[in-house]
């Protein structure tokens, strides 16, 4: 049976209101972005079943969880859900491994998803396991609660920025980590963040949330390259693209990318050819001419299809481009813009000055 998450909100408050509809894919990590105050976290306990006055309708694998008609509302116990705050609400009085089987002891054996052993090994919380909360450090803590939340089995993991108390080291430390959950996880997974950094490591799918509604959803890299979309507003926004490992260059030390619209040269790459790579290229790190450069130093250079041009303030534009099918966002100025005349299907070079790599 499909995992798929299908939900229709709506909340209203003195001060807030929340009126959100969207799917949720029954696999991988979907974001849900946005600003500080925009609505992530009411939906997030709108889906755990802790906003009492929620009205609308909420299905999980099949299962009405909500249908407010129909006089349905689960109450949270009742959800097979996982749920790791911001603060980790670790049980101070038990070491890391009891934290961790607390949940999956009083689970039914027929109901478990995942063994300990696998997710202590995925999350790297062998060392930890003697440990006791208070001597572990922040990102210690969150991957402890995610393990803890993985292993209560639930059907749906919900994670409300689980960086957003660590300082950038800790972030650093445990990034590898939820990029590890992504690419194992069985289990559909949402993600809230308003760090463009994080979405853009580990996220599939993406839920854009302005004012309590859900302005956008789709698949991350066709959301990320939307140049009419408030997020390629952002000063890091960039294009999220899938790659493959095809060549490595022992000579210069350089690995080679392949994806629909040419290849990309990269430093290199200590993975085995054939490795899936995904890249992000920032707008800011992409040039347009009419023609390839004949001397250069900038090693890659893509062909593309003007596919929109949107405005940035006055003096700046977002140039959003199909490259056979992968996007790329390039910030020009105006004058620039204008010098070379872009209009939408015009054909140009992309001149990509630097990648930043994911796994």
């Amino acid at each position: 049976m499909s995992q798929e998450i299908h939900f229709q909100f709506k909340i209203e408050r003195d001060d807030f209101s929340l009126n959100a509809t969207a799917t949720i894919p029954g696999q991988g990590v979907t974001a849900l972005f946005g600003h500080s105050g925009s609505g992530k976290t009411t939906l997030l306990r709108a889906l755990a079943g802790l906003e009492p006055q929620v009205e609308g309708k909420l299905t999980v694998g099949g299962q009405q969880w909500l249908n407010s008609a129909q006089g349905i509302h689960l109450p949270t116990h009742q959800r097979a859900i996982g749920y790791v705050f911001q603060e980790t609400a670790l049980f101070p009085h038990l070491r890391v491994e009891k934290n961790l089987l607390y949940g999956w002891q009083r689970t039914a054996e027929a109901e478990r998803r995942h063994n300990p052993p696998q997710v202590i090994e995925t999350l790297g919380l062998e060392p930890l396991l003697k440990r006791y909360p208070h001597q572990l450090s922040g990102g210690e803590k969150q991957r402890v609660a995610i393990g803890r939340a993985l292993l209560n089995s639930p059907q749906l993991l919900l994670m409300d920025e689980p960086m957003a108390a660590l300082d950038r080291q800790r972030k650093r430390e445990i990034m590898p980590y939820l990029e590890r959950l992504h690419a194992e996880a069985e289990i559909p997974i949402l993600y809230v963040t308003h760090d463009l950094e994080e979405l853009v490591r580990i996220a599939d799918h993406l839920l854009l949330i302005e004012q309590g509604r859900i302005i956008k959803s789709g698949p991350i890299e066709q959301l990320l390259a939307d140049s009419t979309l408030p997020i390629a507003q952002d000063e890091d926004a960039g294009a999220l693209i899938k790659t493959r490992l095809t060549a490595q260059d022992e000579h210069y030390q350089l690995s080679e990318l392949s994806f629909s619209g040419g290849t990309i040269t990269v430093g290199q790459i200590d993975q085995p050819i054939g490795s899936e790579i995904r890249i992000r290229i920032h707008a800011k790190d992409v040039s347009l001419a009419l023609q390839p450069q004949q001397e250069s130093s900038v090693l890659n250079v893509v062909k593309c299809r003007v596919t929109g041009i949107t405005p940035q303030g006055q003096s700046r534009v977002i140039v959003s481009m199909d490259a056979e099918g992968s996007p790329l966002l390039s910030r020009i100025t105006r004058k620039s813009a204008d010098k070379l005349a872009l209009s939408e299907g015009c054909e140009v070079y992309a001149q990509i000055k630097s990648v930043a790599l994911h796994s």
